[in-house]
């Protein structure tokens, strides 16, 4: 069970590493983890619809899909928060993207 663990945080440490780079599957994958609760995280539809924004800004047409057909599910309230951490990872991360 340990390895497994292990192996899933390895992924999602690569992919966060992939989307602070601005790797626009990396961003998708996230929002897919956790929309799913895949890569040994829990579901957590702020934290999924803030990477498929993120996608989407990068102009990913599955991320504009995804986080639609979650933002269904979503209240206002948790959309709003969303897309504030959306916001400040873009600010955090933008000296790191290239232009």
């Amino acid at each position: 069970m340990g390895h497994s663990l292990k192996s899933a945080a390895f992924l999602m440490e690569s992919k966060l590493a992939g989307a602070a780079h601005g790797n626009v599957n990396a961003l998708y994958e996230l929002g897919v983890a956790y929309s799913t609760g895949s890569d040994g995280v829990d579901v957590d539809l702020i934290e999924a619809h803030k990477w498929f924004n993120l996608a989407a800004l990068n102009g990913s047409r599955r991320g504009q899909e995804s986080r639609a057909e979650i933002a269904e599910e979503m209240t206002a309230r948790e959309i709003a928060e969303a897309q504030r951490q959306a916001r400040a990872w873009l600010a955090s991360t933008s000296h790191r993207v290239a232009a």
